[in-house]
């Protein structure tokens, strides 16, 4: 595969390897993320410093980014400490709704304009979204609320643009600490993994790779008759 694809959150435990695969595979690739993640950005790969809640920031990369990307991927996102969702404070839910269901909205409003004839955008979404799990309310409304963009999108823009949705369980990368760029990639674990792997009917926890060949499937012409799916990426622990 070839062509130029940006990766907003490219600088991510999954971004990193998501832009070193599609390297890898060919790709002209362009990385988005937050000033202070793009510090340790390998400077081979041009990355524009942007937060995705921001309009003015994601035009600013909309006019830096090639105006015939194949793909674009939203990795954005970001976890809030686990809690009931009746004793989550409203700025709490305010920030993680903004940080991840409109975030991406801004990203699709703003970048897809970016995108090619016959280009594929791939958005991050979760299992959280469609299996509830205690304790992650204001991100489990945020992940369901993006399969619905994703639909939404892929009916709007087709066919010139196919839409579709990973939705990994948890990986083990900063993510589960709250996230690059929003903390110390050395903190303490959001769970308990090897509790989390003995649940799991392949025996272990998502390593980035096993996210990041779904997302290139998504990507490529293999799924070329794919469009407005939610793709479960999660050793079996839900099973739509």
């Amino acid at each position: 595969m070839s062509g130029a694809l940006a990766i907003l959150g490219g600088c991510g435990g999954i971004g990193r390897v998501l832009v070193a695969d599609a390297v890898a595979a060919g790709y002209d690739v362009h990385v988005i993320d937050l000033p202070r993640s793009i510090e340790a950005h390998p400077p081979d790969v041009p990355a524009i410093p942007a937060d995705a809640t921001s309009e003015a920031d994601l035009k600013r990369a909309a006019a830096a980014l090639p105006s015939d990307l194949a793909g674009l991927v939203n990795l954005s996102g970001f976890m809030s400490d686990n809690r009931p969702l009746a004793q989550t404070t409203p700025d709490v839910w305010d920030e993680v709704l903004t940080g991840n269901l409109t975030a991406n909205y801004n990203a699709a409003r703003i970048l897809h304009g970016n995108l090619g004839k016959d280009a594929s955008l791939v958005m991050t979404g979760s299992g959280l979204g469609h299996f509830a799990r205690p304790g992650y309310g204001p991100y489990a409304v945020a992940k369901a609320g993006i399969a619905a963009m994703t639909r939404q999108l892929a009916l709007e823009l087709a066919p010139a643009i196919r839409v579709n949705c990973v939705a990994p369980s948890a990986v083990d990368t900063a993510f589960l600490r709250g996230g690059t760029g929003r903390s110390d990639e050395e903190q303490a674990m959001r769970l308990d993994l090897e509790a989390y792997a003995r649940a799991i009917p392949l025996g272990r926890i998502a390593e980035p790779q096993d996210v990041t060949q779904p997302i290139l499937f998504l990507l490529s012409n293999a799924s070329r008759y794919m469009t407005g799916q939610v793709l479960h990426v999660n050793g079996g622990t839900y099973m739509p």
